[in-house]
């Protein structure tokens, strides 16, 4: 919700005539085509401002004095007229999106630029990709494979600014005003559209030097005789390393020696040799290729997990994050992240209990 001066009620159909008439001589040729439906424009404008005076299509159904499903279809007609996606609506709040917030404005300047303000809609949606694009990724994946991509993408669009959120919580994208959302593991709510970019492996890993000594367990059993490295999440939750057993999930919590609310701490410990822990993928790629790490009981890697760019919904993206899909998409699966194809997932290592 936005704080506005009073809104003025619904204008008569002469005004609206007069107001059709004075936009007919002043008007650029690539609105012309307004002034036959301005009538039904103009009413789903008074709709729009309503609700974004009022936070909810209920209470400006009863500041115009029509019907709640009176306004969502003139809003709805207005987006669809628009091709732009005004409002984030979810079951506990209705916002402005950015151009829902920028349509406001602008047509708060007055009736005369309604139809500029239109056009400007339009125009973020056809024209040069431009504005501003907020993201938000897991705290790990977003240190590690998005903001080193970031450079090159603002390269290849200059108009283009970027505001990067890292946080391991759910992403509420309605009242955080998040346009994408890169998550990992399973996604399970229907009401977010999630690209999976890649498959997210999870291997369980120990550096070389920790295996001399201790050996590396080949059973869930043995897992008590080793030193684990666990991870807590922002929300106090501890992850629970993930096994796929007979086809099967089995989920385990070990009992750790150490454990960090960071991901790079738990690799930089598991380098140090000071114990194993379960790591995602991209975290452990180039260890491994350099030889710093080796994997044990890769034939229970769970695979049912993925790395995914979520958003709201496939209708009325603006440009700019069309091509921030597009790019990251590109550029994420051009990654050699899928690790667990380049070495032998068992290697000849007894295991041996800790001393």
């Amino acid at each position: 919700m936005v704080p506005t001066t009073p809104l003025a009620p619904v204008a008569p159909a002469a005004p609206a005539e007069a107001v059709e008439r004075g936009f007919r001589v002043s008007l650029p040729n690539r609105a012309d085509a307004l002034s036959t439906g301005f009538a039904a424009s103009y009413a789903g404008i008074m709709a729009f401002m309503a609700v974004a005076s009022e936070g909810s299509f209920a209470k400006a159904g009863e500041r115009l004095g029509i019907g709640r499903s009176a306004v969502s279809r003139n809003v709805q007609k207005l987006e669809t007229q628009l091709s732009t996606r005004l409002f984030l609506r979810t079951t506990r709040t209705t916002q402005l999106t950015r151009e829902g917030q920028r349509f406001f404005e602008n047509c708060h300047q007055g009736v005369t630029h309604i139809v500029e303000a239109m056009n400007d809609m339009l125009e973020l949606r056809e024209g040069p990709p431009r504005g501003m694009i907020r993201i938000s990724a897991t705290v790990g994946f977003g240190r590690k494979v998005v903001a080193p991509l970031l450079e090159r993408f603002m390269a290849a669009y200059p108009e283009i600014a970027i505001e990067l959120l890292l946080d391991d919580r759910p992403t509420d994208f309605a009242s955080e005003q998040v346009d994408v959302a890169f998550r990992n593991g399973r996604i399970e709510d229907s009401s977010i559209i999630a690209k999976q970019l890649i498959p997210m492996q999870i291997a369980l890993c120990a550096s070389p030097a920790y295996v001399a000594r201790h050996g590396l367990p080949d059973t869930i059993e043995a897992l008590g005789r080793h030193a684990c490295i666990n991870f807590r999440f922002a929300s106090g939750r501890v992850f629970e390393w993930e096994f796929k057993v007979d086809g099967q999930v089995r989920k385990v919590m070990p009992t750790a020696r150490l454990t960090f609310n960071d991901s790079d701490l738990v690799l930089h410990a598991v380098l140090q040799g000071w114990g194993i822990a379960q790591l995602a993928g991209y975290q452990i790629a180039e260890p491994l290729a350099a030889g710093q790490l080796v994997v044990a009981m890769a034939r229970y890697a769970p695979d049912d997990r993925g790395h995914y760019l979520c958003y709201l919904s496939r209708q009325h993206l603006p440009t700019r994050i069309r091509v921030f899909i597009d790019f990251m998409t590109d550029a994420i699966r051009a990654q050699a992240l899928n690790c667990l194809t380049d070495f032998n997932p068992e290697p000849a290592l007894s295991p041996s209990p800790i001393a």
